[in-house]
């Protein structure tokens, strides 16, 4: 593949990701991934787990995790009326480690 093919892929992986870096790009998102990363719980957490680890208020938990859901960061499985929330390995996420992948070959290739 030549530069300009390269350089044509990071654009478009770029435009894959723009929602899930603009989603991962906000503080207090962060803090809710990195509850979600350090839980053991496998299943997930609700919104009052998130709540109380992070301190934020619940309808601030909802609105970010709504993002991060429409963004494809983290996942959403229901149990009758409760809701679980999780990051699983096939999430969007996977793109940013393409779109660092192809900048790195990019960069080892004509640098």
């Amino acid at each position: 593949m030549n530069k300009h093919d390269q350089l044509n892929t990071i654009k478009e992986d770029f435009i894959n990701c723009q929602k899930v870096l603009l989603a991962i790009g906000d503080e207090t998102r962060q803090s809710i991934l990195l509850v979600l990363m350090g839980t053991d719980c496998q299943t997930g957490l609700r919104v009052g787990e998130i709540t109380r680890q992070t301190h934020l208020s619940r309808p601030a938990v909802s609105h970010h995790l709504r993002i991060l859901r429409d963004a494809g960061v983290i996942l959403m499985r229901k149990e009758g009326t409760k809701n679980f929330y999780f990051i699983d390995i096939r999430t969007k996420l996977g793109l940013l480690k393409d779109l660092v992948k192809h900048i790195e070959e990019l960069m080892q290739k004509f640098y």
